[in-house]
C-alpha cells in the first residue's frame, strides 16, 4: 500500500513538473548568455584576429568582441581553431554564441550561418615573390605555378570559380597552415604564389619586403562575424545594434586606424635598409640598449626602434637644426640629462632612455598603455608642450585626448593658424610626430618578429631575457 502511495507522489510530482516547465517560457540565447554571464567565442589566432600582443591579448577581432561583451556585461571566453570549417560547423551547431575570426562573407557561407553586418572590407589579392619572378600579369600566368592556399578559405571559393574558366588553374590547400606561413613560403620561394586578404598582406609585409601583390583576384570582400542560422535571433539582433552603434559614433574607424593606420603609413622602401642594418649596426649597440633599457624599465627593442628612427643607428649623425647623436639629443636636452658628449653612442643611448622615461612618466596616469608610450615619443618628437596643445584640440573636436587615435588627427592640425593661433605653444610641424610614431611601432614590430623567428642570431641570450612586456 505504501509503494503505491509514495509511487503515486512521485508521479505527481513528475505530471507537475512537466506542466510547470511548459508553461515557464524557455530563455532565448541573449538571455541565456546574460544570466551565464559568458559570451562564447570562435576565433582564430592570427595577427588581424587575436593574438597575444606585448601589452596583453589583442587583435581586431579581440578588441570587437571585447567591446561586445562589456556591453553585454559579461565576461569573454575565447575558443580558437586554425581551421575555417571547424569554426563555421562550430557556429551552426551551436557550440558557441559567435564566430569573429575574419571570416569573408560568401554566397556558400550564408547558406550555413547568419552573418552580422560587415565590419570592414578588403580584397583577395595573389602574392608573389618579386625576387624570384616577374610579376604575372593575368590569371593565364598563374596555370604554371604552384598555388598553396587555406584549405577551406574563402580563397578556395574564389578558385573554384575561376577555375570555371581557366580549366588548367590547380592549386593545394592546406589544412595547417595560416596566412603568415603560406606567405613566409612564398618568400622563402618554397612556393610560387598564394592568396592572402589584404588585411592580413599588409601586415605580414613588412617583414617581406621581397613579396608584393600581382593582382587582386577578387572585387571588395566584407568581412563580419557568423552566428547560428536558427529563429532564434535575439543575441544576433543584439550584435546587430551594436556593430550600427560603433560605426556611428566613429569608433569602429578608430578601432581599424588603430591596428592598421600605422601599417598603411609604413615606408615599405626603407624595409631592406633596415633589415640590413638590424644585422649590420644593431649587433654593436645592443648591449647598450638593454643595459639603458632595464635601468629605465622599457622595453629594449622600443629603445632600439626610437634610436632607429633617429639616427639609423649612427651614433654621428647630425641634423640642420643641431640636434645629434644616437638618440639626437639638443645641447639643452643633453645638458640637462648630464649627457656631456653627444657623439658618443652610450652616453647618448643612456640619456635618450631617461628622457623617454621621463616623458612616460610625465603623462597623466588615466593614460594607458599602449597609449602612453605613442604620446610619450610623440613629446620626444614634437615636445610635450604641443602633444597638450593637440589634446585640448582633441577635446574641442569631441576625441579622447588620451588616445593616440583621437590625437594623431589633432596633431597635424597645429600647422594650420586656425588652430594654433588659440594654443599655448603655437605653431608646430604636427604631422611629423604621426609619422615618427608610427615609423617606430613598425620598426619595432619588425624587430620583434626577427627576433622571434630567430633571424638575428647575434643578439645574446641575456638580451633577449629582458625584452619586457611594457611595450
Amino acid at each position: 500500500m505504501h509503494s503505491r502511495i509514495f509511487a503515486g507522489v512521485v508521479g505527481l510530482a513528475i505530471l507537475s513538473s512537466v506542466v510547470l516547465n511548459a508553461c515557464t517560457p524557455q530563455k532565448n540565447l541573449l538571455e541565456q548568455v546574460l544570466s551565464t554571464g559568458e559570451l562564447r567565442a570562435l576565433t582564430r589566432n592570427a595577427a588581424t584576429t587575436f593574438y597575444e600582443g606585448p601589452h596583453g591579448p589583442t587583435g581586431m577581432e579581440y578588441d570587437l568582441l571585447q567591446r561586445f561583451a562589456t556591453s553585454l556585461n559579461v565576461k569573454l571566453t575565447l575558443i580558437t581553431s586554425d581551421d575555417i570549417k571547424d569554426i563555421l560547423d562550430q557556429v551552426e551547431d551551436g557550440d558557441a554564441h559567435v564566430a569573429a575570426a575574419g571570416l569573408t562573407v560568401t554566397e556558400e557561407r550564408k547558406q550555413k550561418v547568419l552573418f552580422a553586418p560587415a565590419y570592414q572590407s578588403i580584397t583577395e589579392q595573389l602574392i608573389y615573390n618579386r625576387k624570384n619572378q616577374r610579376r604575372p600579369r593575368s590569371l593565364v600566368d598563374l596555370q604554371s605555378g604552384k598555388i598553396e592556399v587555406i584549405a577551406n578559405s574563402s580563397h578556395v571559393e574564389r578558385l573554384i570559380e575561376i577555375k570555371q574558366t581557366w580549366k588548367n588553374l590547380s592549386w593545394d590547400e592546406n589544412k595547417t597552415a595560416g596566412t603568415s606561413e603560406l606567405v613566409n613560403l612564398v618568400a622563402e620561394k618554397a612556393l610560387d604564389f598564394t592568396i592572402a586578404d589584404s588585411n592580413e598582406f599588409s601586415i605580414n609585409r613588412r617583414y617581406h619586403p621581397q613579396l608584393s601583390v600581382a593582382f587582386d583576384i577578387s572585387e571588395p570582400q566584407q568581412l563580419a562575424w557568423a552566428f547560428n542560422n536558427s529563429e532564434d535571433r535575439s543575441l544576433y539582433n543584439k550584435a546587430v545594434t551594436f556593430f550600427n552603434n560603433l560605426k556611428n559614433s566613429g569608433e569602429l574607424d578608430n578601432l581599424i586606424e588603430r591596428h592598421y593606420g600605422h601599417i598603411n603609413r609604413y615606408d615599405y622602401a626603407g624595409t631592406y635598409t633596415y633589415m640590413y642594418h638590424v644585422n649590420n649596426r644593431l649587433p654593436k649597440y645592443q648591449v647598450m640598449l638593454a643595459d639603458a633599457a632595464q635601468v629605465t624599465n622599457l622595453d629594449w627593442r622600443l629603445l632600439a626602434a626610437t634610436a632607429y628612427q633617429e639616427s639609423h643607428w649612427n651614433p654621428q649623425a647630425r641634423s640642420p637644426t643641431g640636434v645629434r647623436g644616437m638618440m639626437m639629443l639638443t645641447k639643452v636636452t643633453a645638458k640637462q640629462l648630464g649627457v656631456v658628449v653627444r657623439t658618443d653612442p652610450e652616453e647618448s643611448i643612456n640619456g635618450g632612455a631617461r628622457y623617454l622615461r621621463s616623458l612616460i612618466d610625465r603623462l597623466p596616469a588615466e593614460i594607458t598603455e599602449p597609449d602612453r608610450t605613442w604620446l610619450a615619443l610623440a613629446s620626444y618628437n614634437v615636445g610635450y608642450g604641443h602633444v597638450k596643445d593637440a589634446q585640448l584640440i582633441t577635446e574641442q573636436l569631441g576625441g579622447n585626448p588620451y588616445k593616440w587615435e583621437d590625437l594623431k588627427k589633432s596633431l597635424p592640425l597645429l600647422r594650420q593658424k586656425k588652430w594654433y593661433k588659440n594654443t599655448r605653444y603655437g605653431y608646430a610641424r604636427g604631422l611629423e610626430p604621426v609619422k615618427y610614431v608610427e615609423n617606430i611601432r613598425s620598426y619595432y614590430d619588425i624587430l620583434r618578429w626577427q627576433l622571434e623567428k630567430g633571424l638575428n642570431d647575434s643578439v645574446p641570450e641575456s638580451i633577449l631575457a629582458y625584452s619586457s612586456p611594457i611595450l
